[in-house]
């Protein structure tokens, strides 16, 4: 492809332009907001039709980025890029329920209590398992593609 960003390019790339999507997502998204399955949906939801607008101005300025290098385009995709992702985000960061910890707690990986260790003996991937072990694994194949 003659558009793709260059090993060159790198350095000078604005922090986080690994946010921006291929300029056709962008198009295809805006074309998924406006059809009349997505205004149902978006009714049923939200209880009103979403403004789509910003998925054609991210696809014009990608195309802005891609065929003239303009990096203040870039830099206005990216922007919206991170405020989708913060919205997206909002309901793990704004949860006050859970309490977030650093490390996985002392005991992750202890045995699983009894009971479920004899749930596991009898489950069809541990039969399977057990049959391979022992050389007792069916060899026929129920694909139907020959």
């Amino acid at each position: 492809m003659e558009n793709e960003v260059s090993l060159e390019d790198l350095p000078s790339l604005p922090n986080l332009s690994w946010l921006v999507r291929p300029c056709e997502q962008y198009k295809e998204e805006y074309g998924d907001c406006r059809s009349m399955k997505a205004k149902f949906h978006q009714y049923f939801i939200h209880g009103e039709s979403k403004d789509c607008t910003q998925w054609k101005t991210d696809y014009d300025n990608c195309l802005l980025y891609r065929n003239k290098k303009d990096l203040e385009a870039l830099v206005s995709v990216i922007e919206s890029e991170k405020q989708r992702r913060n919205e997206r985000l909002s309901g793990h960061y704004n949860n006050n329920v859970w309490e977030k910890r650093d490390t996985p707690p002392e005991d992750w990986n202890k045995p699983l209590p009894e009971c479920l260790q004899k749930n596991d003996e009898v489950s069809y991937i541990s039969i399977k398992l057990q049959e391979q072990k022992e050389g007792k694994e069916d060899t026929k194949s129920l694909c139907a593609i020959s």
